[in-house]
């Protein structure tokens, strides 16, 4: 297994292999033998291979939030009171589920979150019963997503 600070070379035959898998991971490993034109078996050492070597971090399901009432998206840049008070904000951050994800950043903001909401009011309710009473937290800037227009992993 290599460390996770190098970097690992995919051939075509792995780039193909994952190409299928990135447009729908239940693909059966057998119709991707039958396109790449190699055996199941090898399919199944490539793929442990590439989870050996960190390439291939599981697998996930995923949710039309929409279809369970979740219609607002939102960006939140977060100030902090001083860059030290950052771990205690995120552990509080973790605590809501709410937030999907939570950067460390560059520029005006100690911190970027992305929050899923079912309504602005739920948004309004998270931003203030919640995130603007993390102790360290100055203030917020929300920006509201109408629509995502793009949602793609990188191209191999």
């Amino acid at each position: 297994m290599k460390n996770s600070d190098s970097i690992y070379t995919l051939d075509g035959i792995d780039k193909t292999i994952l190409s299928y898998l990135m447009k729908d991971a239940r693909t059966p490993i057998l119709e991707i033998s039958r396109k790449v034109g190699i055996s199941g078996a090898a399919i199944h050492q490539r793929l442990r291979k590439l989870e050996q070597a960190g390439v291939l971090e599981g697998s996930k399901l995923v949710i039309n939030t929409k279809k369970l009432g979740y219609s607002t998206m939102a960006y939140i840049g977060v100030y902090l009171d001083k860059a030290m008070n950052n771990p205690a904000a995120v552990r509080a951050l973790q605590e809501i589920p709410e937030v999907l994800e939570c950067h460390y950043t560059t520029g005006n903001w100690s911190i970027l979150i992305k929050v899923l909401c079912k309504n602005n009011e739920h948004l309004m309710q998270i931003l203030n019963n919640h995130i603007q009473r993390i102790e360290g937290i100055s203030r917020t800037e929300t920006f509201i997503s109408l629509n995502q227009q793009i949602d793609r992993q990188i191209s191999l």
